[in-house]
């Protein structure tokens, strides 16, 4: 076995609360020395600094600590004090970087009686409360810098400082999500031995029941095939067999003991290795009914549920365990696994079902093992009417045609509610399109000097003089926006996204920021970016950021929803605008008349009430009130047309509001994506791997490289 890496200092981040510094999983690392502990305790005390030389070592030691306190002070606003308490906050010392309870507390005890040990969810770093003063003062002698082993085997370096209190602002004990119902050592496991040797992984490809490999995860599907490229099941197409004979029994007394109330016809197996999971998603409401089961085998797991109103509520469920998914929390609530390789999970309770709290005091690390889940669904024969037709694909199919039924369709939306209004807005759009994002001028600076770029959608070329060492070419199908860049001295040209004029294979690195989110079908999505993926030699890289449909992500607005600072005289005016959040307009003729009712005016109406608003003739896109939450993912979003615009600050990132003397209101058409979809996508290109994927004020984001 191979002796653990040493790993640099590591303290939080303001992104990803994860570590921040030159040191990653796989990747190569500095060595840092610890001095011996009579010679540690002056290098950290300020005041004796000028009467000791301290040696290059011991320097590096103290920038190392330094930087822990000022990294906690601006991205947690952890204020860490210079005189002894007994309170420690000690930096790489968490549940984010694998460190467990148990395993810290066997380094703390050792310095003194640990009066409290408060262990935030997924932070590196924690804090610690002593009986005593010259307890906690030994400790910060003792400890820092010393190397620990986490759970991986990695070692890393603890970075103590004093703090006034051990606190932490705990959330609130969460409910479970309405309608859902975990029921522990629902099967023995004699059955579960059973049920796990009765799925045959290697059988042929071309057997009655075939096993679709996924990223990440084995599957095999029973009774009807799901298909993961449009969530639907073909159900005039039932699979030879149905359900496999072993299950028929279980099933049978589920139904008698009342966990289930209907008896499924559709069984999907997933096979999933330690560390990997599953996107937040919500089971299309068209293709199965109310009630969804998961039996959990072969380990435990804990399952991440969220309301789209930004709470999220993880819960355990142990091995043997059934979920049973009805009403609120399987139409309305998403559920996923976040992929990591460790869950943090509650300390006392062991391998028990429930939520998992956030109580800092009894929260440790379990390891995930190879888990196997059996969920199975009754496929449905007739439309949904939930009581949620803002998710419910059959309601919204209904009421309005979000989705065009035709490629041709697509087009002629995103002709009149993108491309036209893209040149009409061209110099407005452009004065508020100045400040680069920081993670794609990252992107952009860590690429070889020499590279090649493509910008595809560069707008008014905001990105293409970031790095003057890469040769940067800009496309956009705007000729308006062209001409800026243009102007500008970039080389760009005129272009559609799904087909760009450039070899195949020459690019170095491709970014697509807030592009494909305007391509109306899934098909079209999935074909730009494909044609992202065709321009990349192989090794090559692409960013993409789509807009999110979570404006509000882990407890935090975006950026988008922050700076929403206008007068209450211009909220009024614009309620006069948008004064529903989401306004049905009508739909084209050839369509059907789908009108919705009298009571709810038209975007048209909006010119008899003193606005310029340009008619809205297509298909029943609702309209997004600027500066709020997204209530549906095709939508049409309005921009506020000033003729003379000056640079300065937007009001509205994707679009400013109005002001005292509104110009013309055009509408752009977007597709928002939900957490998970981008990856989704992503993964049904057959020559690509994920590198990275992350949520960035209000957009999702994929790094991706050809292979």
């Amino acid at each position: 076995m191979a002796a653990p890496r040493r790993v640099d200092v590591l303290v939080p981040s303001a992104a990803s609360g994860d570590r921040v510094g030159e040191t990653a999983e796989g990747e190569s690392t500095r060595v840092a020395r610890t001095q011996p502990e009579s010679r540690r305790s002056i290098a950290m005390d300020s005041n004796h600094q000028s009467n000791y030389k301290l040696s290059k070592t011991e320097k590096k030691f103290l920038r190392k600590q330094i930087k822990a306190r000022h990294t906690l002070l601006r991205h947690e606003g952890i204020e860490t004090v210079s005189y002894a308490t007994q309170s420690l906050i000690v930096a790489n010392g968490g549940l984010g970087n694998r460190v467990s309870r148990n395993q810290l507390l066997l380094v703390l005890e050792k310095c003194g009686l640990v009066d409290a040990l408060l262990m935030p969810p997924n932070k590196p770093y924690s804090f610690v409360r002593y009986k005593t003063v010259e307890e906690s003062k030994k400790a910060y002698d003792t400890l820092n810098g010393k190397e620990i082993v986490d759970d991986l085997g990695q070692k890393i370096i603890l970075y103590l400082n004093f703090v006034e209190k051990a606190q932490w602002k705990e959330l609130g004990l969460q409910a479970l999500p309405p309608g859902l119902m975990v029921i522990e050592d629902i099967i023995s496991s004699e059955d579960e031995k059973m049920l796990l040797e009765s799925v045959n992984w290697t059988e042929d490809t071309d057997n009655q029941n075939f096993q679709k490999s996924l990223k990440h995860r084995r599957v095999k599907h029973f009774g009807y095939e799901f298909h993961y490229e449009n969530n639907h099941v073909d159900k005039d197409k039932p699979l030879p067999g149905g359900l496999p004979d072993i299950c028929d029994s279980i099933l049978e007394k589920w139904l008698k003991e009342g966990f289930i109330k209907h008896k499924p016809d559709q069984l999907t197996v997933n096979q999933y290795e330690p560390g990997h999971g599953i996107p937040a998603h919500i089971d299309t409401h068209s293709a199965f009914e109310d009630e969804i089961v998961s039996l959990s085998l072969g380990s435990e797991i804990v399952m991440d549920f969220k309301h789209p109103g930004g709470v999220t509520v993880p819960v355990m469920l142990p091995c043997r365990s059934l979920l049973v998914m009805t009403g609120e929390s399987r139409y309305l609530w998403t559920h996923g696994i976040t992929p990591r390789k460790f869950d943090t999970v509650q300390a006392s309770r062991g391998h028990k079902s429930g939520i998992i709290t956030g109580d800092v005091e009894d929260l440790t690390l379990s390891k995930r093992g190879l888990r196997t889940s059996f969920t199975f669904r009754k496929v449905r024969q007739t439309p949904c009417n939930c009581s949620y037709p803002l998710v419910c694909d059959s309601q919204m199919k209904e009421a309005s045609t979000s989705f065009p039924e035709s490629d041709k369709e697509a087009s002629q939306l995103e002709q009149e509610y993108v491309h036209q209004v893209y040149e009409e807005i061209a110099r407005h759009f452009s004065s508020t399109r100045h400040t680069p994002w920081p993670h794609i001028v990252e992107f952009l600076k860590a690429l070889p000097s020499g590279s090649l770029v493509a910008d595809v959608g560069c707008g008014n070329g905001k990105y293409l003089g970031i790095n003057k060492e890469l040769y940067m070419i800009g496309c956009d199908r705007s000729q308006n926006l062209v001409d800026i860049c243009r102007e500008k001295h970039y080389q760009a040209f005129v272009c559609d996204a799904l087909a760009v004029p450039v070899r195949s294979g020459s690019c170095d690195a491709c970014i697509s920021i807030a592009v494909i989110h305007h391509f109306a079908t899934a098909e079209r999505r999935v074909a730009a970016l494909q044609e992202l993926v065709r321009l990349l030699r192989p090794g090559g890289k692409a960013l993409i950021y789509v807009w999110a449909m979570e404006q509000e992500y882990n407890n935090n607005k975006s950026k988008y929803l922050r700076e929403n600072r206008i007068s209450q005289e211009k909220k009024e005016e614009i309620s006069n605008d948008t004064s529903v959040q989401e306004l049905l307009v009508k739909q084209m003729p050839d369509v059907g008349n789908h009108d919705s009712a009298p009571s709810v005016p038209s975007i048209n109406d909006f010119q008899d009430r003193g606005y310029n608003s340009r008619k809205v003739t297509n298909s029943k896109l609702p309209i997004h009130t600027n500066r709020t939450s997204f209530h549906s993912q095709d939508l049409l979003v309005p921009w506020h047309l000033k003729e003379n615009p000056g640079k300065g600050k937007s009001i509205e990132p994707f679009g400013p509001l109005g002001s005292h003397d509104p110009g013309p209101v055009f509408h752009r058409y977007y597709h928002v994506f939900c957490e998970g979809e981008m990856e989704t996508a992503c993964q049904t290109l057959s020559n690509i791997s994920i590198l990275q994927s992350y949520y960035d004020q209000g957009n999702w984001c994929v790094i991706l490289q050809k292979v």
